[in-house]
């Protein structure tokens, strides 16, 4: 019989028998869904997202190579010391190369995977879908990792608050873009002798970030680039002391090779754990846009390049200090905030909204399709209009 057909069946048939218990779960008052309804509707959609996962992805992680569309994003891994009981770390290592031929990008990505090797944890060595210059951070790339994070969550049992991205030369160069356009999924970032191109830090304000950059490695003006983040970062950290942890090494007498110095970078990394509901959020979008980071959303015309907010959150309010779009999506749930009680919405103090926001099982479903990451699922949202200022 037909694997596709068999797949579809599966997922008709979980869907189905599912059903009866979310209904009636969800049959409520104006109020919308209780605590106690949305812990078992989240418990419930849980299982059927982990079950169609098992399914439908299993195959591709078997043969260690990832498909989206026309791009292949090939994949290598290693597996070490025993699984705390949270679940796995994951480091995402990305080797060098660029706009080589394809043999000498093979023969980085064999030569990466034996460049690190933490103490516990899923060591993976992705082979870059092309062979461009910019081949760790073209748009694809978000998509890839998006996939590969949710497959591991449920195929190897990965903590997704213990996800760690790295890269050397050109991987370092993708670090220090995805690293900040996708810093509410790493736990911490490591960027190895790379360039930033139009990269900015803002966004890694929860997301700690270690640069390790050879003195003398002088092509591209790479060693000088590197000082010039470590200004900036310590700047970001002294404006807003509650975030921006770094750690910025120039490696005296090194070249664009620094002889395994980098490898302390691995240790500090695994000293973080990501916090998914920050209490303070700075989300400068790349001109590779996303529409959600962390507990804010955008749509439509206010996903833009470059844009900017700034929010907070403190007991049962929220504030949006600075916002360039013109509309937020704020993402709720009773681990940020008792939604029992009311809820106010504020823009640099002024009152967006004020009351009680109303937990929905649509809300449930949907940020699990988004991410598939038990610790993003969120129960409620509001959307609000940023007024105008001078």
């Amino acid at each position: 019989m037909d694997k596709a057909f068999l797949g579809s069946l599966l997922v008709m048939l979980l869907v189905h028998t599912s059903t009866p218990l979310i209904d009636a779960l969800g049959q409520t008052t104006d109020k919308g869904l209780s605590a106690g309804q949305t812990n078992a509707i989240v418990s419930e959609l849980w299982n059927l997202h982990r079950q169609k996962i098992q399914f439908k992805r299993q195959t591709e992680m078997d043969a260690r190579r990832l498909k989206l569309g026309e791009l292949e994003m090939p994949f290598w891994h290693q597996i070490y010391g025993e699984k705390p009981e949270n679940g796995r770390s994951l480091y995402i290592s990305l080797h060098g190369g660029g706009g080589v031929p394809k043999e000498v990008n093979d023969q980085q990505w064999e030569r990466h995977k034996r460049l690190y090797q933490p103490k516990e944890g899923i060591y993976l060595v992705p082979r870059a879908p092309t062979n461009t210059w910019n081949l760790w951070h073209q748009p694809h790339i978000d998509k890839f990792f998006g996939r590969l994070i949710a497959n591991l969550i449920i195929l190897e049992d990965v903590d997704p608050n213990r996800v760690y991205v790295m890269g050397y030369s050109a991987g370092g160069d993708g670090v220090y873009q995805i690293g900040p356009r996708m810093a509410d999924r790493w736990a911490a970032v490591a960027m190895m002798a790379g360039h930033p191109n139009d990269s900015k830090p803002d966004s890694l304000r929860n997301t700690a970030f270690t640069l390790h950059m050879g003195a003398l490695d002088s092509a591209y003006n790479r060693n000088q680039v590197a000082k010039k983040w470590k200004e900036l970062l310590s700047q970001l950290q002294a404006n807003d002391p509650g975030g921006y942890k770094h750690l910025v090494q120039i490696h005296e007498d090194k070249g664009h090779w620094m002889e395994g110095e980098d490898r302390v970078a691995i240790p500090w990394m695994t000293e973080n754990t990501r916090r998914p509901y920050p209490e303070k959020i700075v989300w400068l979008q790349d001109d590779v846009t996303h529409n959600r980071f962390y507990w804010l959303v955008v749509k439509g015309e206010s996903v833009q390049g470059r844009s900017r907010i700034v929010a907070t959150r403190n007991g049962q309010r929220i504030n949006i200090e600075f916002s360039t779009v013109p509309t937020v999506i704020i993402r709720l749930n009773d681990k940020m905030l008792d939604l029992d009680l009311p809820v106010e919405i504020q823009f640099r103090g002024r009152s967006l909204f004020q009351g009680q926001v109303k937990r929905a099982k649509a809300v449930i479903e949907k940020t699990i399709a988004e991410r598939g990451d038990y610790t993003g699922i969120f129960s409620a949202e509001v959307m609000v209009d940023i007024p105008p200022t001078d």
